[in-house]
């Protein structure tokens, strides 16, 4: 399968990394309603059904992530990032009852919608390039054959339409000019040493070539606030312990912990992924504690050699890490692996600080090591729910 790699070249903005949605995954979860949002608005006209077929990942392991939910959610007009959580539970269930979705973000016209033949589970078939595949089809009166178009979730809540994800390397990103570019860990040093400023300023600075600071930090502050009263992720739990237990924590270091961590980010996009259904848990639970580690350094006063030995240190220890939800509940035992990472990350911050910064294994060769990990990793310990933990323990 094409992996789906970031470009070296092109841009990528902290509203690319960081998704607001409803849980529990960015992947099977938010991506998948906005495939499904993107499908229906991108019809020429009102179908006369419409249909999803999900696949591999999203297949074996979409009802234990609420799949279903998303795609339901997102052929009915609504957006990750918007939808009211306390109507969740009635908009599925007039769905269900009446048997009909609202089409897309047109008000007032409806689909036919009957999830037994027209939401389907193709369990162990994978499309071509990605896991996490969705394959949407509309029918229009006067027609026999339906329009057909495939989409994938590749990995914090991004889509790819089918023709971009086959192409060669599936690569991702914007191109615009940013004044401090960098797609490598000694690139990022190299600049913070050439210019004085610490990796937060960088990205914060790369963010103008889209938007004024003002903006940017506005868009911080909306990500900050959705994660206040969440703590599932190992990323989210430290930056609770910043709140609590760091003296002088405030809304600008809570900035500069995201725009640090933002930064690893990026590299783990451009130079591996950040989607469990190719990497395994180590690209998320392990992504997000080398993030978090690196943010926590930054805002305990770490140099900018400091905060790369952090996030080197909380991958170098996540490597491996398989993905295997017992009955397709990412739950199961995601929730204690974020708890165990969080740990790592704070004590990969605190154990980066005890030195200058110097150290032998580099964040560019632990990213290397964990996509050749990846890579390597059979796919039944990839989100596939066919592996691991999920096979050896007997479902209650």
């Amino acid at each position: 399968m094409t992996k789906s790699r970031i470009d070296a070249a092109a841009a990528i903005s902290v509203m690319d990394l960081f998704t607001i949605g409803i849980g529990p995954s960015s992947s099977h979860t938010v991506g998948p309603m906005r495939a499904a949002l993107m499908f229906i608005d991108s019809l020429p006209a009102i179908p006369a059904r419409v249909q999803c077929e999900l696949y591999g990942s999203l297949a074996l392991t979409g009802r234990g992530h609420a799949t279903d939910m998303a795609i339901l959610l997102g052929l009915s007009g609504q957006r990750p990032d918007s939808v009211d959580p306390d109507a969740i539970a009635d908009i599925l269930a007039t769905i269900r009852s009446e048997r009909r979705i609202r089409a897309g973000s047109v008000e007032d016209r409806f689909v036919p919608f009957d999830e037994t033949t027209d939401l389907l589970f193709r369990m162990g078939e994978f499309l071509e390039a990605h896991s996490n595949g969705m394959r949407f089809s509309a029918w229009f009166d006067g027609q026999e054959e339906p329009l057909v178009r495939d989409y994938y979730s590749v990995g914090g809540g991004a889509v790819l339409p089918g023709a971009e994800a086959i192409a060669a390397d599936a690569p991702l990103g914007h191109n615009v000019v940013q004044p401090y570019p960098f797609s490598s860990g000694a690139e990022m040093l190299a600049l913070g040493e050439s210019t004085g400023l610490s990796i937060a300023t960088l990205v914060l600075r790369n963010e103008g070539a889209w938007r004024a600071p003002r903006e940017t930090e506005a868009f911080l502050d909306s990500v900050i606030d959705a994660m206040s009263p969440a703590a599932f992720s190992s990323f989210t739990a430290v930056l609770h312990y910043y709140r609590r237990f760091v003296p002088g924590a405030d809304r600008e270091g809570e900035r500069r912990f995201l725009l640090t961590a933002a930064a690893m980010g990026f590299l783990y996009k451009k130079r591996a992924s950040i989607s469990a259904a190719e990497m395994g848990c180590q690209g998320e639970v392990g992504v997000a504690c080398s993030m978090a580690a690196a943010g926590l350094a930054a805002v305990l006063g770490g140099t900018n050699q400091q905060v790369e030995n952090a996030a080197e240190i909380g991958m170098e220890h996540n490597l491996g890490l398989t993905c295997d939800p017992i009955g397709g509940l990412v739950q199961i035992p995601c929730i204690e692996r974020n708890t165990m990472g969080a740990v790592k990350a704070i004590n990969a911050a605190y154990l980066a600080l005890q030195g200058d910064g110097r150290h032998i294994v580099s964040l560019d060769a632990v990213i290397e090591t964990m996509r050749q990990t990846g890579e390597d990793m059979a796919s039944r310990y990839k989100e596939t729910s066919l592996g691991g933990l999920a096979v050896n323990v007997v479902e209650c």
